[in-house]
């Protein structure tokens, strides 16, 4: 079946996207992921319809957490296959696979799904934290499949021209967790005011290791407390 332009712009401006604000920060004691909470249906000329409060920080397996941002359903889709892989991977050599092979495995797929010809392009990114016997790491894996190792903070999504003047001016070296936690918050706190497709709530997420936990989930429709 073929689509034409015209077609091919009325799907785009249908697409449920997850405009949005996500922060990853390292600690000198673990990793701090947040994230919040507003889907939109987004058209050519930006945010057009809020689609509902959706979380966007996802498991992938006990020892692997994803922030999620783009097109909602390729997200869903990228970490489910990598779900899928890295359980085959397992059992196929009976060792547990290492944060590092997960996230090239993350950007390979998401390499493969942006270059499939598609009239809606797969726009996907995340930020990957996990643990495994050598310790907490975080990765940022691009919308292109660039994967690049995260020694101090990233912001990803509409949402990161607030986030990252203040995690410029303010992160440190050697930041506790409870500083990361009320450094995430703050960002949140700024995408919200200024970014239209942030918003609705937050969920932060600590990564230590031998450890994931959810530290706060709250819904919020103007500032966090």
């Amino acid at each position: 079946m073929e689509i034409s332009v015209e077609d091919s712009k009325e799907l785009k401006k249908h697409v449920l996207k997850t405009g949005t604000t996500t922060i990853g920060i390292v600690c000198r004691d673990g990793i701090v992921l947040a994230a919040d909470r507003k889907s939109t249906y987004g058209g050519d000329s930006g945010v057009s319809y809020v689609a509902g409060d959706h979380e966007k920080i996802h498991l992938v397996n006990p020892k692997i957490i994803v922030t999620t941002a783009g097109v909602a359903s390729d997200t869903r889709k990228v970490i489910s296959y990598t779900r899928a892989e890295l359980r085959l991977k397992e059992l196929r050599t009976k060792q547990e696979t290492s944060i590092k092979e997960a996230a090239n495995l993350f950007s390979a797929i998401v390499y493969q799904n942006i270059r499939q010809f598609s009239p809606i392009m797969a726009i996907t990114h995340f930020l990957l934290a996990g643990y495994d016997e050598s310790g907490a790491y975080l990765y940022d894996i691009s919308p292109d499949g660039f994967l690049k190792e995260i020694e101090d903070y990233e912001a990803t999504g509409s949402g990161m021209l607030q986030a990252h003047p203040i995690l410029d001016a303010e992160y440190k070296k050697d930041i506790s967790i409870e500083e990361g936690i009320k450094l995430a918050k703050k960002c949140i706190n700024a995408s919200t005011k200024r970014d239209p497709a942030s918003g609705l709530g937050i969920d932060i997420y600590v990564v230590k290791q031998g450890d994931i936990k959810q530290v706060l989930t709250q819904q919020i429709y103007t500032e966090i407390k």
